[in-house]
């Protein structure tokens, strides 16, 4: 036999022959976000938000095409470097990758979410409880938000554009609000799922992307300082960071305008890929 040929297999200590042990997973990718307030490294959860990963490692790493919007060309340089976080909310969240400075720019296109809302538990969640009250996740505070929230995405979805069909359905529509899970509620406002992933909470230290809606996300990203359960499903996670959390913390610290905008900027220097750290 050709043993170079059978690189799949190995002799054992009796001569026989028996398969090789399958490769090990690559690693997830880390990357050093180099601030000027410090460092921090995160790793990227690549088999759990691909799409996700791919976007954020081909901006940061120059290698994908983007809208300079000052000249409107498409240009491919390392997208990140020297931008900053725009936007910081204590025991909130801190918020970057914006062009502009202002929460308002991107890369000049949008893609698509990468969650599974059944791992994250948003199919067993009711939007209403045995009392009738909210799920507090939905952040509803007045009729009118419930209005937004839940009952018109339902009319467009079944179809009722009039007070005379809604009459007529009343009884259909409060079966199905009564029996609609958080999954259900916002599918009906335009999120789509991928049972497929392997999803994660949007807990203290991750990343995620920042978006305007259902399917929204371009450049910009945000690291949570708490746990911020009611943004569950709303929200890529696609990574988390694993050193120079303290950083994260002291940028939170920073003082800002009444619109969150750091007083002094909070500069990107740049985010590069590095080989994680051996334990």
């Amino acid at each position: 036999m050709d043993l170079t040929a059978a690189a799949t297999l190995v002799f054992c200590l009796s001569g026989a022959l028996v398969a090789a042990e399958p490769n090990a997973p690559a690693p997830d990718p880390h990357c050093l976000i180099k601030t000027n307030h410090g460092d921090i490294v995160v790793r990227l959860f690549a088999k759990d938000a691909p799409k996700t990963v791919e976007n954020f490692l081909g901006l940061a790493e120059g290698t994908k095409v983007f809208i300079d919007p000052a000249t409107k060309h498409k240009v491919r340089k390392a997208y990140y470097n020297g931008l900053t976080f725009h936007r910081v909310v204590k025991d909130f969240m801190i918020q970057g990758g914006c062009p502009l400075g202002t929460g308002k720019g991107g890369p000049g296109y949008q893609f698509e979410d990468e969650i599974n809302a059944d791992a994250l538990g948003l199919d067993k969640m009711k939007v209403l409880d045995e009392k009738g009250q909210p799920h507090p996740w939905l952040g509803i505070r007045s009729q009118e938000d419930f209005n937004n929230t839940v009952l018109r995405p339902l009319f467009r979805l079944m179809g009722i554009t009039t007070n005379e069909q809604l009459a007529e359905r009343q009884e259909e529509v409060n079966g199905r609000v009564h029996a609609m899970s958080l999954k259900d509620a916002y599918v009906n406002q335009g999120y789509k799922y991928d049972d497929k992933l392997k999803s994660h909470a949007p807990k203290r230290g991750v990343l995620a992307m920042a978006n305007s809606g259902p399917n929204t996300n371009g450049s910009q990203f945000f690291i949570n300082l708490a746990d911020t359960p009611w943004l569950t499903g709303k929200h890529t996670v696609f990574g988390e960071v694993v050193k120079g959390m303290d950083v994260v913390d002291r940028i939170g610290e920073v003082p800002v305008t009444s619109q969150h905008l750091p007083t002094n900027p909070v500069r990107i220097i740049s985010i590069q890929r590095v080989e994680p750290e051996k334990k």
